[in-house]
This record gives C-alpha cells, structure tokens and sequence, in this order.
C-alpha cells in the first residue's frame, strides 16, 4: 500500500516502547568464525537466556541458559563430545535438550526427568542464528538472503554494536534518513527528500532522495569529485524484523538487529561496497580496508547514532507518559509495525493456550471412558468364563 510522503506532525506511540517481540522470526546471536569447537557463549533473546555451543564435530547447538537440576547458567560448564556438561554437578544434556548422564548415578538406575529448552539454530553469513519462537515454524521463516555475499565484486564490512535502547528506538534510527544533520563533521549525507513510502503487513519501505559532498563521499563512490554534490536515492527497508537498504548499486546494507531486553539491543550489520579499485590490489587489500572502514568510518557514524538513542531512552524512562511529535511518515509506519508483529504473536499465543486448555479438559473427561473401555470387556470375558 502506498503512503503519503507529506511531512505532517503525528503523536507518537508510547506503547511502542514497551512491546515485546515476534519470537517466530530468526535472530543473530553471535559471528560464527568467533565460536570455536568446545567454546560456550550466553547469549540472550528478548530476556530469553540462551547458551551456545559449537561440539566437537563442529556443529552449533543453542540450549536453554539454566540447568534444569539447581539452575546454573548452562554456559558456565564444559562441551564434552556433542554433550553440555553443567559446572556444578556434571549433569550432561545433548542437543535436544535431554538429560543423558549424571555422573554420581550408578549406570542402572533410571536418569531423572530432566530436560532443558533447545531452540532451532544454524549458520547462514558468518552469524549464528536462532529461532526463539514455535520451533514448528522455524523452517517456513528463514534468514534474509544476502546476494552479495561471497560475491568478489563486493567488499564486505562486518559491524556490530550494543545500544542502551528498546528496539524500537533502534529501528526508527535505522529507518530515520532525516537525521544527516547529526553526521555533519563527518561529511555524511544532507539534503535529504522522502520520495516514496510503502507499507505490507510485514514491511515497510521508503525511498529518499540524499546529497553528498566531500572526500568521503568520494573515496566511497558516492561521487565523482570531492567538489560536487551528488544526489542519489537510497533505499531503505524494515522487513521485520530487520533492514535492507541499498544506494543505487554503490551499496547495501543488511542491519539485522536482536532484541535483549526492554532497554537492550544489539546489532550486526554487513555492509557491501563496490569500491573503485582493481580486484587484484582490492583483494590484497581487503583486510586492511575492512579494519579501516569499520573502525574510521562506519563506527565513527554508529557511536552519534548510539549516543542519540541511549539519551532517547533515558528520557522516555524518567517520563513514559511524555508525548513526542515525529513529522515523518515512515517512523510512524515502522511503528505501527511494531505493535500490530507484537499484537499478531499475542493473538497466536493466546489462541494456542486456549486450544491447549481445551485439550486438556477434554483429555480429562475422556480418560475414565477410555478406563471402562479397557476395563468392562475384561469383566465381561471373567463372566462368560
């Protein structure tokens, strides 16, 4: 559905800060060149405390953050073979989340019921991904795909970054293209023009059209000459629950973003350049200019936007009742996508709990039946013998 483009004031949502996520998405945890064979990381999803492992065959396992005997946070232990091993009593727990040794019990007694939460996890672009949600879901709804990736036409630039912000902060940074005034020292962009705004149940997507000028914009492609102003239109899209953005052919960004908690979030971004220089010295080169264009460029523009959002929230937490007016249209529609992701998961969840406690009801009236039925052609047998 189109939008309108008109820069009119609109109250903004306050309830925005307080929702929670859809879980039944795929979200980063982690780079996985970082995770070695037998190393244990914790990692949380929406207050979701999550331990992951990589065992000893390779592979990336995501378990339940507590173990299910006194509590202790599971990436305390030890990876034994494909196994997690609790610190605190040895209690061994395999991928699936079951219980299948304790150390201190003679091997012919029965092991104790106790089975920890796994969750659905895989590698896909150097990153860890995991499902949070209904694991049953987890194979309808992947990860983005990223075209450029292990493409030699493209320099990639990893980035990450934790904000003291709710994620809905964060995503209206992300989304925001107004804000150039911020990034002035840093020959960012100006002049920016909303040109075009759409909305999907799951999407929203705006079209700006921005200015550069300036060495950087230069180096970067964005211009033919340090001296000119180049305008070109950028791209940006919230398909939840992360963004897309590309700059006619000289970039894209894919911003996938993780949810910690109601004040927490963190990023991890992969930023592709077709940079101006031969392939042969651009490959030579590649180490070097991704250190560079990590630490000098992209964190230098990353640490204002954080510093803008953490003082955001702070604000919003001594007064929640405050109201705030935004003129751009597509904050607002990156909000209301927010809430109606959030109101969808609630709707679903309370839907399943109500089919789950009617199934439980009804499992209580059947099963005296289904007692008789066993017990009254035994009896009958007895008699006629």
């Amino acid at each position: 559905m189109e939008l309108a483009t008109t820069l009119t004031s609109q109250t903004i949502q306050n309830n925005v800060r307080e929702v929670g996520i859809n879980p039944n998405y795929w979200y980063p945890v982690a780079w996985a060149n970082q995770l070695k064979p037998g190393a244990i990381i914790p990692v949380v999803i929406w207050q979701q405390a999550i331990a992951i492992y990589r065992d000893a065959e390779g592979r990336v396992h995501a378990l339940e953050d507590a173990c299910p005997h006194k509590g202790v946070a599971l990436h305390k232990g030890v990876v034994q073979g494909c196994h997690l091993t609790c610190a605190y009593h040895g209690w061994e727990f395999n991928s699936g989340g079951e219980c299948v040794n304790v150390p201190y019990l003679p091997k012919e007694q029965k092991l104790p019921r106790a089975k920890v939460r796994s969750y659905p996890v895989q590698e896909k672009y150097n990153l860890i991904w995991v499902f949070p949600g209904d694991p049953a879901l987890a194979t309808n709804n992947q990860p983005p795909e990223m075209a450029e990736f292990n493409n030699p036409d493209w320099l990639m630039v990893p980035v990450t970054a934790r904000m003291q912000a709710h994620f809905s902060i964060c995503n209206e940074n992300s989304m925001d293209v107004f804000h150039g005034f911020l990034h002035e020292n840093l020959q960012g962009w100006f002049n920016p023009v909303l040109k075009s705004l759409r909305e999907t149940e799951a999407s929203v997507c705006a079209e700006y059209d921005v200015s550069y000028q300036g060495r950087m914009a230069k180096f970067l492609g964005l211009s033919d000459r340090a001296d000119e102003v180049m305008t070109r239109t950028i791209s940006v899209e919230y398909r939840y629950p992360h963004y897309y953005s590309s700059l006619e052919g000289v970039s894209t960004l894919y911003l996938m973003r993780l949810p910690v908690g109601p004040t927490q979030s963190r990023s991890f971004a992969l930023f592709f350049l077709n940079i101006r220089l031969p392939k042969w010295l651009r490959k030579l080169g590649e180490p070097i200019l991704q250190t560079v264009l990590e630490r000098f460029v992209f964190m230098r523009f990353l640490v204002q936007d954080i510093e803008m959002m953490e003082s955001e929230q702070q604000t919003y937490l001594a007064n929640p009742q405050r109201r705030y007016v935004e003129i751009n249209p597509a904050i607002i529609a990156v909000e209301r996508l927010i809430i109606r992701q959030y109101q969808h998961f609630m709707q679903q969840s309370n839907q399943s709990n109500k089919t789950q406690r009617a199934d439980s009801k009804t499992s209580a009236v059947l099963s005296p039946l289904a007692t008789l039925d066993q017990t009254e052609p035994t009896q009958e047998n007895s008699l006629v013998g």
